[in-house]
């Protein structure tokens, strides 16, 4: 009896590393680990908002559309939360997609305005601001095309035969892409020249 549960375990194990079993579960863990490195990267930069807000209230105050069009926009982004389960399901991943990009469109905008304002331009603060929010939006756009690569292998073998057979029995499904209109103009922070500041008008 012993000897007919060893040979049917080891008989299971064979069957499931020929057919995909493995690799669902080490693609799986890619995802998740890609998703966590995103979020982590998506954070850094709404950590980067508040100050580079304040730093630019304090020379263009004026410009309350565009200060609050960013503050509302870091809004929406932390009022959804970003769990796990996110990821499988295709509505809240865009909706979260859709208020990621539309702080970096504003976060653009804010910058762009900051070319008017000379003084804010030379201010150490904001230019260390600025430089942060730049590696950060290259360290997003490099996480999320590593995620962008780890679901497009995952998906692969969820649609593959045999791989497909296994992916069914236990309940593994196809996972939405990340897709971000607009990628060219809102995958980076506008490159913004500080180092011959005009003069002071």
């Amino acid at each position: 009896m012993h000897n007919l549960l060893l040979s049917l375990t080891l008989l299971l194990t064979l069957t499931l590393s020929g057919c995909g079993y493995n690799t669902l579960q080490s693609t799986d863990e890619q995802i998740r680990a890609g998703w966590s490195e995103v979020l982590n990267q998506y954070q850094r930069r709404a950590d980067l908002v508040p100050n580079l807000v304040n730093v630019v209230k304090g020379f263009a105050a004026q410009e309350k559309d565009v200060l609050l069009g960013v503050t509302n926009a870091r809004s929406k982004v932390g009022s959804i939360q970003a769990t796990p389960e996110l990821i499988n399901d295709p509505e809240a991943l865009a909706k979260f997609q859709s208020a990621q990009g539309e702080l970096s469109s504003a976060l653009s905008r804010l910058l762009v305005v900051a070319e008017n304002y000379p003084q804010l331009k030379s201010d150490a603060n904001f230019r260390e601001l600025q430089a942060q929010l730049e590696g950060t939006e290259n360290r997003i756009t490099v996480a999320r095309n590593r995620y962008i690569k780890a679901v497009q292998e995952y998906n692969v073998v969820v649609r593959s035969f045999p791989s497909n057979l296994t992916a069914m029995v236990f309940g593994y499904q196809v996972k939405p892409g990340f897709a971000v209109e607009n990628e060219k103009e809102i995958s980076s922070a506008p490159k913004v020249d500080f180092s011959t500041p005009s003069p002071a008008k």
